[in-house]
């Protein structure tokens, strides 16, 4: 057992050395990273479509990433907007890394881009414990997953720097009880602000950009309990959380975590594709 730990912990410091050294090199290229986690279905998406296209709308310069275990549904979706855009397939594998990410952005990422969304895979457990070198952490949960999500994965929320409510449009019709939402992300993230969006009635859309937009141009994002001290986005106690709250790592591809990723060997070498359009 105190192998399995020493191997986590290490696989981890690993990350999050290199998420430092990639924040620090698009932070000097005046580029902030808004890394997005949820569950499937939860709307995530959507709401990023529109933000984009309000971005786009704007004359600001964003580009978006979104990563899936297969299909380039989302990436499609995404490019509607107008924006750069690539898809990521981790061929089975649950979530993405520092260094996974910098190897996809090298030589495609815009110069010019002041915001780069990263739409991780839809997974609350995986993720929750990679930094990515992210500016803003963000975690959504729509309406429809109960008021007691923040306190079932509580390093998903406890580390995120902003929770926004999605499909806030059938709240009345799933019985959403708001209030208790709110005191369940507090128990786990004191502080940190929730808000609510639906894209569908256009309901909150803009807040996540104007959010991403004042911490890329120097506002100082939430500071989570659970984060590392140097910079409030680590997890040095992210794993530790998540198992001692039973949040285990039971992956989709059918293997324990962690390993020592040369990501693509264990599982086909990911998948990237540019689905940038111009009009």
């Amino acid at each position: 057992m105190c192998r399995v730990v020493d191997l986590q912990q290490a696989v981890l410091a690993k990350n999050d050395a290199a998420a430092d050294a990639l924040r620090a090199a698009l932070t000097a290229r005046g580029t902030a990273v808004v890394n997005l986690l949820s569950s499937p279905g939860s709307g995530k998406t959507a709401l990023l479509e529109r933000e984009l296209t309000l971005a786009r709308e704007r004359g600001l310069s964003v580009a978006a990433l979104t990563a899936d275990l297969a299909t380039e549904n989302d990436a499609t979706r995404l490019a509607r907007s107008g924006v750069p855009v690539r898809q990521v397939l981790t061929d089975g594998l649950c979530h993405l890394e520092a260094a996974m990410l910098g190897r996809y952005l090298d030589g495609w990422l815009p110069e010019d881009a002041r915001l780069l969304f990263v739409e991780n895979v839809g997974n609350l457990v995986c993720p929750a414990s990679y930094d990515l070198g992210e500016t803003l952490r963000v975690v959504l949960a729509s309406v429809t997953e109960g008021e007691d999500k923040p306190l079932k994965y509580p390093t998903a929320f406890g580390l995120a720097q902003l929770v926004v409510v999605t499909k806030t449009d059938i709240a009345r019709a799933v019985d959403f009880d708001e209030a208790a939402f709110r005191e369940n992300v507090q128990r786990v993230n004191p502080g940190v602000e929730v808000v609510l969006t639906s894209a569908r009635a256009d309901d909150g859309v803009g807040a996540l950009l104007d959010r991403a937009l004042a911490v890329a141009q120097g506002a100082v994002p939430h500071r989570p309990v659970m984060a590392r001290p140097e910079h409030g986005h680590g997890h040095t106690h992210a794993h530790e959380q998540a198992h001692s709250h039973g949040e285990g790592h039971a992956h989709d591809h059918g293997h324990e975590h962690p390993h020592d990723h040369g990501h693509g060997d264990h599982h086909g070498r990911p998948h990237d594709h540019d689905m940038a359009q111009t009009r």
